[in-house]
């Protein structure tokens, strides 16, 4: 009977993790035969959203209980591909904390604050879509339809205007600064950093988020970020989030003599 019992889970085991892979998400109940769309025909993507749930439920990634845990899509996307000689740097980077921007109170920059751990709120209109994040208070306001300004200089976030096709809200962002980080240690990148962004609502009430990032003077290539964002449990809000840049460590701060 303990032998019985002790196959069955390992079968059990193997099927939730797919050796290693996380499980597919559950389906929501209940969920709507068809897209929420706004008043414009548009897919409402309002509300609160979240790719991870470490700030709520954990590290599993679950955002609402019985929802799954898988937080990505797709077929794997592989490394960052660096250019063979810059291998060095990143490595160099990513062994040192301190260098991260994000420990240093910076904003994390597109696309990697998307896959923060703690919630940001669209705000859908048919001309714009404002997105609100928790973390260190950063905003983006998203033009439709319209140009990059002629007169803009590398920024964190970088400047962002955006077109539906279909059903995909597509975000094009350009004129980064090279402070801020893409997703994953040490992945540092130029100011010639281009990133579309792509927010394809689901049946099942979530987001397929995709980045691909293109930047000829660190990448062989453009590389893909992928997530699924969720809907924080339903008395979620964004709260205040308070890091001042390069305060980290308060109780070893040595006053300055009086005068």
């Amino acid at each position: 009977m303990k032998k019985l019992l002790t196959v069955f889970l390992f079968a059990y085991l193997f099927k939730l993790t797919a050796w290693g892979q996380p499980a597919p998400a559950a389906p929501l109940k209940n969920a709507p035969a068809k897209l929420p769309r706004a008043a414009d025909g548009k897919p409402d993507l309002t509300g609160i959203w979240q790719a991870f749930g470490v700030a709520l439920f954990g590290e599993t990634g679950e955002l609402r209980p019985g929802e799954g845990t898988k937080s990505v899509w797709g077929p794997p996307v592989g490394p960052a591909p660096y250019r063979a000689d810059l291998a060095a740097k990143v490595k160099a980077l990513a062994s040192d904390d301190r260098l991260n921007p994000q420990v240093q109170c910076k904003m994390a920059g597109v696309p990697r604050i998307t896959g923060s751990v703690v919630p940001f709120e669209i705000i859908q209109t048919p001309k714009k879509i404002a997105i609100l994040y928790e973390s260190n208070h950063t905003f983006r306001i998203i033009p439709i339809d319209k140009p990059h300004p002629t007169d803009m200089y590398p920024a964190y976030m970088g400047d962002s205007v955006g077109r539906w096709e279909g059903d995909t809200f597509v975000v094009d962002v350009t004129s980064f600064n090279d402070v801020t980080w893409l997703p994953g240690p040490g992945h540092f990148h130029s100011e010639d950093l281009h990133v579309t962004e792509r927010y394809t609502l689901q049946p099942d009430n979530t987001i397929y988020y995709e980045a691909i990032m293109e930047d000829p003077k660190v990448l062989t290539k453009p590389w893909s970020y992928r997530l699924i964002l969720r809907h924080t449990p339903r008395d979620e809000r964004i709260m205040e989030t308070d890091c001042a840049e390069n305060n980290q460590d308060p109780q070893h701060i040595i006053p300055a003599p009086v005068p």
